[in-house]
């Protein structure tokens, strides 16, 4: 019986897959499907007819868009270096307080300053009440102005203050006074990377970060105050406002102060390490915006009973000492207190 004739093309084929496998048969004729012995015979007579994997035309070879995996592998180990190194940088802030005696931080609450319902005259009362102030700092944790975007920036219709008049609001507020940190929260991250809040703070004292950070008061006798902030903290209880902050303690948060914002409503609340003996103060700020067209429609009840709160850090005391950390909610209040407190401390 003669040998059935093949077609050019299925040797071709043959001598492919012969190639792509180095010349290992076997593996070849698996590849293809076939039993060793039939590709054998298949490589023999495209042999003895001089056919080969050749193909009848070949062209340039062109480079790839795209860099190779070497290069690729090298950039990501660079990238994801000075990602580490920049969030490990910020587990845990460090600023050193230059001055002698106890100080005093004003944690505000959202400020919204381009909305209507938003107490403006309070804003400007408790900057200059920080400015004459010594010892007392500023703090805020986020939402600076409304920022409608997208879906949202058919709200500005609602308001007097233009889009531009509101970041005019906003530079103004920063340089109102040297904060210690401002936090951006969910307004104000609506911008995107190319937010002009980075460029305002470019080069300011303070701590200025998205959604939340993590600073450690170095007081010049040695103590260390931990303080916690962040735009919101996860976990909402219809029974205590201050249930975010105040989970956080519990979960095993070990800070002085941790201090919060966002749903516009107050809570406080005062947790003790039961290992430790540390005090944690759990705070969420309300907000400057007293009359809320949202809050109205929802029928939300109104729990915003104060817009800032006032710690007053006394470094001579220990960490489970009640002392070391007192919280007023009027910032009048805590100026006085605070004054006071620097003037004994001196005597």
């Amino acid at each position: 019986m003669a040998t059935p004739q093949l077609p050019d093309a299925v040797l071709a084929e043959t001598m492919a897959a012969l190639e792509r496998h180095g010349g290992n048969i076997k593996h070849a004729a698996d590849s293809l499907g076939l039993a060793w012995s039939t590709f054998n015979n298949r490589v023999r007579m495209a042999t003895l007819r001089g056919v080969t994997s050749s193909k009848p035309f070949e062209r340039d070879e062109l480079p790839s868009e795209i860099a190779p995996a070497s290069e690729i592998i090298a950039r990501r180990k660079k990238e994801y270096a000075r990602r580490h190194e920049a969030a490990e940088a910020r587990r845990l802030i460090n600023v050193r307080i230059k001055i002698d005696g106890p100080i005093g931080i004003v944690h505000g609450g959202d400020p919204h300053l381009d909305d209507p319902g938003s107490d403006i005259e309070l804003i400007e009362a408790h900057c200059k009440i920080i400015q004459k102030t010594e010892g007392l700092f500023g703090a805020n944790v986020g939402d600076l102005h409304n920022n409608w975007v997208g879906r949202l920036a058919h709200l500005h219709s609602q308001q007097s203050t233009s889009a531009r008049e509101a970041w005019a609001l906003v530079e103004w507020y920063i340089k109102a006074t040297d904060w210690l940190y401002i936090i951006r929260g969910n307004h104000d991250c609506w911008t995107g990377a190319g937010d002009p809040l980075n460029w305002m703070t470019q080069g300011a004292n303070g701590v200025h970060e998205d959604w939340g950070a993590r600073l450690n008061l170095q007081f010049p006798n040695s103590k260390e105050v931990r303080i916690n902030a962040r735009h919101d903290f996860s976990g909402h209880s219809m029974w205590n406002t201050a249930h975010g902050p105040a989970k956080a303690v519990q979960m095993g948060w070990r800070d002085h102060i941790l201090t919060c914002g966002h749903l516009h409503v107050s809570g406080y609340q005062v947790l003790k390490c039961p290992s430790t003996g540390l005090v944690s103060h759990a705070i969420r700020c309300g907000s400057y915006k007293r009359h809320d067209r949202y809050a109205r429609e929802k029928g939300l009840p109104d729990q915003n009973i104060f817009p800032a709160a006032v710690t007053i850090i006394d470094p001579t005391r220990a960490d489970d000492d009640p002392r070391l950390v007192t919280t007023i909610f009027d910032v009048e209040q805590g100026a006085e207190f605070l004054r006071w407190l620097r003037k004994k401390s001196k005597s």
